[in-house]
């Protein structure tokens, strides 16, 4: 898979980029830092900028630096974190220089899914914490090894899959963890998240500012294209883990949380297709995925990016005793019932938090009054990582690296299954899938050098 040792691939990146090698010291975060964590933001052109707003507000945070490979974008970004902070930051462009910096304790990811692992894995080694947005990677291989950084070099890695700093959500799969609505045998995933046509564009040559070489990192090169530069790099297979990995995997998130599932699936089946649009858009813009746990429990997504009428709850589990599900951003309604020889319609009872229960769920059902979900406080995604950077306490953290491997997991696995075409089998132990060479090339990838994936991290 173009893996090579920690020495070579030092070396080969220096050789290749005309510049000294990363030193990859332990920096002031090694143990605890002072009263105020310095942050780096790295990539800002969309969602970095909460990264910027979230961490300019803080008190026990400052961001001292920002980091991107499209010059442009410094100007504006650097004057909004000197109106928000009353600090200027400085400005780096490429992230084996920023992460150098003795007086850098952490820094925040919010570039293309593919540059993750490295920056995640490079940092580490740096003795810098780190936050990395959603799917914290690329592929399956690349999920694991940050794990691994995470343990050896003792940091901070919190994955940006922020619904789980919610306290209403909190509250929530705290009953069903603990069981208080039964037992969860199958979760239901229903995301309508309509997306416009890319079209089709022609190569052009690269905007002075543009760090090209740079944004494609371990990507193939290629002449430089507008529809592959910010943004539209979701819809091309050598940069996109699909919407599934972008926006689905949020609630992928929740619904194994909720189902308890530590660990991965042993049958996923994945299909679908691109509709509608004529465009260079490779990936699929209706996705459906069925994962199959080894105790039989199932989890069940449906994704739509063409336009469709919002029918239902976006998240459902159904147990042995009723049901928890999501209300559209109102919360989540609980109900428990009793199942009935009744063949009219069952009386209902409605109870819990924003209780619209849906009649239509178990028509055999008698619904009786479910728990009532008591939120719990919401500390923001942001500031939760902050508080575990300085009490260095991992168990802390809303979402360590090993909840963000396990999840991105599914995207990456739904993913292989719709490439290849057919129901995949998969060993939970070594992350490979039983008997198919096909879909076990896909657990990782080629990388260009020198942003290549170290084989020991």
């Amino acid at each position: 898979m173009g893996s090579t040792t920690r020495r070579e691939f030092v070396r080969n990146a220096a050789l290749a980029a005309g510049m000294a090698a990363p030193a990859f010291q332990a920096g002031r975060a090694q143990d605890s830092p002072n009263e105020r964590v310095n942050v780096a933001v790295v990539g800002f052109h969309g969602r970095g900028r909460a990264h910027i707003r979230a961490y300019s507000e803080m008190k026990d945070a400052r961001i001292v630096a920002l980091c991107d490979v499209d010059e442009r974008l410094f100007p504006e970004a650097v004057a909004e974190v000197e109106k928000r902070s009353g600090h200027r930051p400085d400005t780096v462009v490429d992230i084996r220089k920023l992460i150098e910096r003795k007086d850098l304790d952490a820094v925040s990811i919010a570039t293309p899914d593919y540059w993750h692992a490295l920056m995640t894995i490079w940092a580490c080694q740096a003795g810098k914490d780190v936050y990395v947005e959603k799917p914290v990677s690329f592929t399956l291989e690349e999920g694991g090894k940050m794990v691994q950084a995470a343990r050896k070099y003792k940091r901070i890695v919190q994955a940006g899959l922020q619904r789980r700093a919610d306290g209403n959500t909190r509250a929530a799969m705290r009953l069903l963890n603990e069981g208080q609505i039964g037992s969860v045998y199958r979760s239901k995933i229903d995301i309508v998240k309509p997306r416009g046509s890319i079209g089709r564009t022609q190569e052009s040559s690269i905007p002075k500012g543009v760090n090209w070489d740079l944004y494609l990192g371990p990507t193939k090169y290629q002449p430089f294209n507008v529809n592959r530069f910010h943004y539209g790099w979701h819809f091309f297979w050598d940069t996109s883990t699909t919407d599934i990995g972008n926006s689905a995997v949020h609630s992928l998130d929740v619904a194994r949380w909720g189902m308890g599932k530590k660990v991965h699936p042993v049958k996923i089946h994945s299909w679908g297709g691109v509709f509608v649009w004529d465009s260079e858009q490779q990936t699929p813009n209706v996705q459906n995925a069925s994962f199959e746990y080894a105790d039989g429990s199932i989890l069940d997504m449906e994704l739509t990016n063409v336009y469709s009428p919002r029918g239902g709850p976006e998240l459902v589990y159904y147990t042995n005793k009723g049901y928890l599900q999501s209300a559209r951003g109102e919360g989540w309604e609980t109900a428990v019932g009793e199942f009935s020889p009744r063949s009219n319609r069952p009386e209902v009872t409605e109870a819990g938090v924003n209780e619209r229960v849906n009649r239509a769920s178990f028509p055999e059902v008698e619904y009786k009054p479910g728990p009532a979900i008591v939120e719990e406080k919401t500390v923001s995604h942001f500031q939760n990582f902050i508080d575990c950077v300085r009490s260095r306490k991992v168990e802390d953290q809303y979402c360590d690296i090993a909840e963000g491997h396990l999840s991105a997991a599914l995207a990456h696995q739904a993913n292989i299954s719709y490439r290849t075409g057919r129901k995949l089998v998969l060993d939970p132990q070594t992350e490979r899938f039983v008997n198919d060479e096909e879909a076990n090339k896909f657990l990782g990838r080629e990388y260009r050098a020198p942003y290549v994936l170290p084989k020991e991290v």
